[in-house]
């Protein structure tokens, strides 16, 4: 099917914290259209594709994202007109050539994935599919059944989404033993709320952090966990087998490279790499975690050989800053038994067609693939269709809280209905664990 690129709009925008972003919109000869909202990072890898500012203190605090704009008007979409809207290896491609730089540097990491997302949506329109079809077959078109990601509920915010808290960014919890999305979704919903009371009752402040987590001041970094437990002891959910936790680390933003030393703060220690490996051993050894994202910095490349020889075999150990959704330093990983997990982030590579190759080497490799959202969000669910497209086992959305996170949510549980009414089966969620490693329950 010939359906033809026949005008791009771009516009600056506002993500979740006010930032400006780029919405575009693709029409098709057909008059089919598609469109996208970019996300942006806090917590972000040194070797991420760039995401281009304006950088003018005075517009926006310097940024300002009309640059990257004027890129997409004046360049990449003159040079995209007339192309097949289905073909998006080849657009995405194209504007790869055009910039011409390892990172997108030259015209923007989120000027060129705006332009691949609406294209994504615009040829899904094309082709009378939904979204999550559409990734699917460029994922694997030989692949028949959909299942759900695990939800990942970011509910308690440290590191650099909360002000004077824990030093480890993210605290989650995870229905690793719920079948059923929309019941997964009830046990997050429920977790919070008990969590929220458990709180106020001892007199800390339940504002939000970015992902709609709560930011509770001096607590140390095992503190989250106790209250994670207290909150799940009070539904009716089985810590342990029907709910699991996971935590995001982030250790690159208080690893001083230096001295090749980790500084927690908030509990007045500096330790190696090799100490803060065994305090994560003991504290999976006395809560249920099953996986750590970022457990050590990005450049600590023998620390993390060292740490998935010691409780690689039994958690997941998840590369964000440690990959950035690259395929060098993936396979870097993959070669150098660093880590057996992926978080995957469109704008860390900056293209649909990159980051689905990424996703089946990942797969092909036994990573398990773990789609996820930024901090700076908007209104733009493509990550859930992305999910459940390439089969990825979990999505990191955040809290069930904040219009930009629950939309996700909502999404899944369409996705959902579609796949019953479409399909007619009802979607499992999938197991967690599928492509690597297996904790006990699933042995």
């Amino acid at each position: 099917m010939i359906d033809k690129i026949s005008n791009i709009y771009s516009r600056q925008v506002l993500d979740s914290r006010g930032n400006p972003t780029i919405y575009t919109l693709v029409k098709t000869s057909d008059g089919n259209m598609g469109f996208s909202f970019v996300p942006s990072g806090a917590s972000t890898g040194s070797k991420e594709a760039l995401e281009l500012r304006d950088n003018d203190p005075k517009y926006f605090n310097g940024k300002g994202v009309l640059t990257a704009v004027k890129n997409i008007t004046d360049e990449l979409g003159p040079n995209l007109m007339g192309m097949n809207v289905n073909n998006l290896n080849e657009i995405d491609s194209k504007m790869i050539d055009i910039d011409g730089t390892e990172y997108k540097s030259r015209l923007g990491a989120n000027s060129i994935l705006s332009i691949s997302m609406a294209c994504a949506r615009a040829s899904a329109a094309s082709n009378n599919i939904e979204l999550f079809e559409l990734i699917r077959k460029l994922y694997d078109s030989e692949l028949n059944n959909y299942k759900l990601p695990n939800p990942m509920f970011n509910v308690l915010n440290g590191g650099s989404h909360a002000f004077n808290s824990t030093d480890f960014q993210e605290y989650m919890i995870v229905p690793v033993g719920i079948e059923n999305f929309e019941i997964s979704i009830s046990a997050g919903f429920q977790i919070y709320n008990k969590l929220k009371k458990l709180l106020e009752s001892k007199n800390y402040p339940t504002t939000l952090g970015d992902e709609g987590g709560f930011a509770p001041p001096g607590l140390t970094n095992e503190g989250p966990l106790e209250l994670l437990t207290n909150a799940v002891s009070q539904t009716d959910f089985n810590l342990g087998s029907d709910i699991k936790f996971a935590l995001d680390v982030a250790a690159s933003e208080f690893y001083d490279s230096s001295v090749d030393i980790y500084n927690l703060k908030s509990e007045g220690k500096k330790i190696s790499s090799g100490e803060l490996t065994i305090m994560y051993k003991n504290l999976v050894e006395k809560y249920p975690i099953y996986s750590i994202e970022d457990g050590l910095s990005e450049d600590d490349w023998s620390g993390w050989q060292n740490l998935t020889k010691s409780i690689g075999k039994n958690i997941q150990l998840v590369g964000d800053d440690l990959y950035v959704t690259q395929k060098k330093f993936l396979k870097r990983g993959i070669d150098e038994n660093a880590g057996n997990s992926i978080l995957i982030k469109l704008n860390q590579v900056g293209t649909v067609s990159e980051t689905i190759e990424n996703i089946k080497l990942a797969q092909k490799n036994n990573f398990e693939t773990i789609i996820s959202h930024r901090s700076g969000e908007t209104e733009d669910t493509f990550i859930a269709d992305l999910a459940v497209g390439t089969d990825s086992t979990q999505i990191k959305t955040g809290a069930p809280a904040r219009g930009e996170r629950v939309n996700k949510y909502n999404r899944l549980l369409i996705i959902h209905d579609i796949i019953k009414d479409k399909y007619n089966y009802l979607p499992k969620n999938n197991i967690v664990g599928t492509y690597k490693w297996k904790y006990q329950k699933l042995e």
